[in-house]
């Protein structure tokens, strides 16, 4: 199996407070920083920009990994580079061209992944699979933290596993019982949110979503 990676959602960190909360799950062993942008449109919810990102690159040497649930993310991909952003996902249902796009990211010299709801099917990543780094399986319908988990994208994960080698993400209700079932399924990176930024302990927290615990 291989390495579990994790990556802390700053939308459950505390907003007055996102220096400090980047650096503790630093130090409580993180792999990436995962950034949550939404814009009202694409899912029901306002979230993060740029600035937020801008704000974040000094104070963690951790890869910031940007997940763009926004209309037309081609206009604002360059934006998030410059800002600093090392990994940037974008939904395969907020673009005309799916390849397009992602030979977009690509051009702009970070990573580049491709994001899909619950609902959608893996068949739309054929015209990218082999361009891209990531490919982030949603766990929860996109828009809110906090919501439970569905089990019904485990055979998803299982499906994509079988014709993908890179990094399969997953995003929505992680906790230790549910990392052990994706990760069973074939998710290797972890983005987990509430559990961790709530937990007594975030390495202990940490450690367990990378079945260390």
């Amino acid at each position: 199996m291989s390495r579990i990676l994790v990556a802390p959602s700053i939308l459950a960190a505390d907003f007055g407070r996102l220096a400090e909360e980047t650096q503790r799950m630093e130090q409580a062993g993180a792999d990436w920083i995962h950034l949550d942008v939404m814009d009202g449109h694409f899912v029901p919810n306002l979230t993060i920009g740029p600035q937020a990102v801008q704000a974040l690159r000094p104070v963690t040497k951790l890869p910031l990994d940007v997940h763009l649930m926004i209309e037309n993310p081609d206009r604002y991909v360059p934006i998030f580079v410059e800002a600093g952003a090392d990994r940037v996902t974008v939904h395969a249902e907020a673009v005309s061209d799916l390849a397009k796009a992602v030979r977009q990211v690509r051009k702009l010299g970070v990573k580049v992944g491709v994001a899909l709801r619950p609902q959608t099917g893996i068949d739309v990543l054929k015209s990218c699979l082999e361009e891209i780094d990531l490919a982030l399986l949603m766990t929860v319908n996109p828009g809110f933290g906090g919501q439970a988990f569905m089990p019904e994208v485990l055979p998803k994960i299982e499906a994509l596993r079988k014709i993908y080698g890179r990094y399969i993400q997953v995003d929505g209700g992680i906790n230790q019982e549910t990392a052990a079932s994706t990760s069973s399924a074939g998710a290797d990176v972890m983005v987990a949110g509430t559990y961790l930024f709530q937990a007594k302990d975030p390495k202990q927290a940490i450690a367990a979503l990378k079945g260390e615990g």
